[in-house]
C-alpha cells in the first residue's frame, strides 16, 4: 500500500498537471510514434517499434505512478498551519552550530525536493529534525556523517 505524503499545494498542482500532460498529449504522441514505426513493415527487426513500445511502457508507469501519488496526497492547508512551527512549506533560516554560517531550506515533500534551490525533504536528515521546532530553537541532526546542531533564526511561509 501506498504511504501518504503532504505536499504543498503547488506541488500537488504538480502532479495534477504532469498526469493531465501525460494522459492527454504524450500518450498520443506515443501513440503516433507506434503507428509510423508499425508503418515501416516487419516489427521482429523494427528498432522504431521497439522505442515506442519502451517509451510506451514508461509513459504507462509514470502515469500509474502519479495516479497512486496523487490519491494518496495530503494537501497542507495553510489556513490550519501553526505558522510558528516549521512543517512542510515554511522556509527555514538556521545557522550551524559552532559557525557564522546560514543556510536557508524549504521543506517540501519527497516529489518536490530540489537541492540546488534550497528544498530539502520533510523526511530528509535536515529535514526530519527541523519538523515542529520554532525560531529560537536548537535541533540534533542525525546525518551519516554525524550529528550536528541548527539554530533556527527564522521561520516563514
Amino acid at each position: 500500500m501506498a504511504k501518504h505524503m503532504h505536499y504543498t499545494k503547488e506541488g500537488y498542482q504538480a502532479l495534477v498537471d504532469e498526469l493531465e500532460y501525460l494522459k492527454t498529449i504524450r500518450r498520443a504522441e506515443v501513440k503516433e510514434a507506434l503507428a509510423t514505426a508499425r508503418s515501416y513493415g516487419d516489427l521482429s527487426e523494427n528498432s522504431e517499434y521497439d522505442e515506442a513500445r519502451n517509451e510506451q511502457a514508461k509513459v504507462e508507469s509514470r502515469i500509474t505512478e502519479l495516479e497512486s501519488l496523487i490519491i494518496h496526497a495530503i494537501v497542507v492547508d495553510e489556513s490550519e498551519i501553526d505558522h510558528s512551527k516549521v512543517s512542510v512549506g515554511s522556509t527555514v533560516k538556521v545557522k550551524f552550530k559552532g559557525s557564522k554560517e546560514e543556510k536557508e531550506y524549504t521543506l517540501v515533500s519527497t516529489n518536490e525536493v530540489d537541492f540546488w534551490s534550497g528544498k530539502i525533504s520533510d523526511q530528509s536528515p535536515i529535514g526530519a529534525a527541523l519538523i515542529g521546532a520554532r525560531e529560537g530553537d536548537t535541533v540534533t541532526v542525525a546525518s551519516p556523517n554525524g550529528e550536528f546542531q541548527l539554530k533556527i533564526v527564522s521561520v516563514t511561509r
